[in-house]
């Protein structure tokens, strides 16, 4: 257990960052479920327009650091290829 006061409070900002990382990163899935869900129903203007909306969302994970900038270029790529393969 924490015994200073810096450490006490380190943990209890920890704890909330915590909280709003991973309310970040349920969003960005959130996104990313929406495009996939469009792929598979095979509306290709559904699917560019999620793509569109999760986009940004992505970029914003990794400027807050909840995410990688090579894991959010790969995932842009993999989501970018499926949408424009639909018909």
């Amino acid at each position: 257990m924490a015994n200073t006061p810096q450490a006490k409070k380190r943990i209890r900002r920890n704890e909330n960052r915590a909280a709003i990382n991973g309310a970040r990163v349920s969003r960005i899935r959130t996104f990313i479920k929406a495009v996939e869900s469009a792929i598979e129903s095979g509306k290709k203007d559904d699917a560019a327009a999620a793509l569109k909306q999760a986009q940004p969302e992505i970029a914003r994970g990794v400027a807050r650091g909840v995410m990688h900038k090579n894991t959010a270029s790969r995932k842009f790529s993999r989501l970018t290829r499926r949408v424009a393969s639909l018909g």
